[in-house]
């Protein structure tokens, strides 16, 4: 017949340190150990890996030790749960300090039944009572306008730079370096703010300056934002003229992808357009094809806009 000492405590934040101060002398001893580090009360003992591992070493006759009650059960349902058990496979079950130190707590006859069910039901009532203090607490302290959890990593004038720093065309790596914090904390912020957003009116064309009444020349300037898809294939695919027009524009962030402002002649955008043809093909996918229409569109609004005088 062996002891077997089990420990547990409830967070990370916790330590063992006043169970084995407890148990002190049977650790002395070389009595084995049986952990459930950082395991809420709230989880059954028979389901905890720690316990388990006990139960399947534990021989007949043997004795668990804990420093107190509250380390194996917490609730009546864990203890009418476990009591069967332990009785089935001859174990018995000690508390080494407190009220109940000496007694086994397996033993079958009514008065050891009737205790430990009083107690159970104790400690259930102590958990609950510290569970609802904690709820109370924390609703208090959001009623009273205090900040729970960690200080935020960005503050509001941050948040506004960084808002205005990506949709100005800077990438959220960059940003997140510049600021010293992860992407995903970045990320969060232009998700707050609404600014990766797809636009509702991709399809719709902007506005387009330029020089003399009547439809635009061929070799008139136009200024179109030709989708972020369409730019980045045709920055490898396009000829010489289409890349050094798209190196000449402007990157606008909209939403999660982006735009490049170009200021070209109608016939270099019909190039560039036919050049991405690629990307209106079934197997391109759904959001390059509609990005190909979109620059479809703009362009053939922009041909049939009659242009005002200087």
């Amino acid at each position: 017949m062996a002891d077997l000492v089990y420990l547990r405590h409830s967070t990370d934040k916790q330590t063992d340190a006043r169970q084995r101060h407890a148990l002190a002398a049977l650790l002395a001893a070389g009595a084995p150990v049986y952990e459930d580090p950082a395991t809420s009360s709230r989880q059954l003992s028979l389901d905890r890996a720690g316990f388990t591992e006990l139960l399947h070493e534990a021989a007949v006759g043997d004795t668990i030790r804990i420093a107190d009650a509250a380390r194996l059960f917490r609730s009546v349902a864990d203890i009418l749960a476990l009591r069967p058990v332990l009785i089935r496979r001859g174990l018995h079950l000690r508390v080494e300090s407190g009220l109940l130190s000496g007694i086994d707590l397996t033993s079958d006859d009514p008065g050891t039944k009737m205790m430990v069910s009083i107690l159970a039901s104790v400690l259930e009532f102590q958990r609950d009572m510290i569970s609802e203090n904690t709820r109370e607490g924390v609703a208090a302290a959001q009623a009273s306008g205090k900040t729970l959890g960690r200080p935020a990593a960005i503050d509001p004038g941050q948040a506004a730079a960084i808002v205005t720093a990506y949709r100005d065309g800077t990438a959220v790596k960059a940003l997140a370096r510049r600021h010293q914090v992860a992407p995903k904390t970045i990320r969060r912020v232009l998700d707050a703010a609404r600014a990766r957003e797809l636009p509702d009116q991709l399809d719709a064309p902007p506005a387009t300056p330029s020089s003399q009444h009547g439809l635009p020349t061929a070799d008139q300037d136009v200024v179109l934002d030709l989708p972020g898809l369409l730019a980045e294939h045709l920055r490898t695919a396009g000829d010489d003229a289409v890349r050094q027009a798209l190196a000449a524009g402007r990157t606008i962030r909209r939403g999660q992808g982006h735009t490049v402002r170009v200021t070209a002649p109608l016939a270099l955008h019909r190039a560039a357009l036919q050049q991405s043809a690629a990307l209106a093909a079934e197997a391109a996918g759904p959001v390059a094809r509609k990005a190909h229409r979109a620059y479809a569109a703009r362009i053939t609004a922009a041909d049939q806009q009659p242009q005002p005088d200087n």
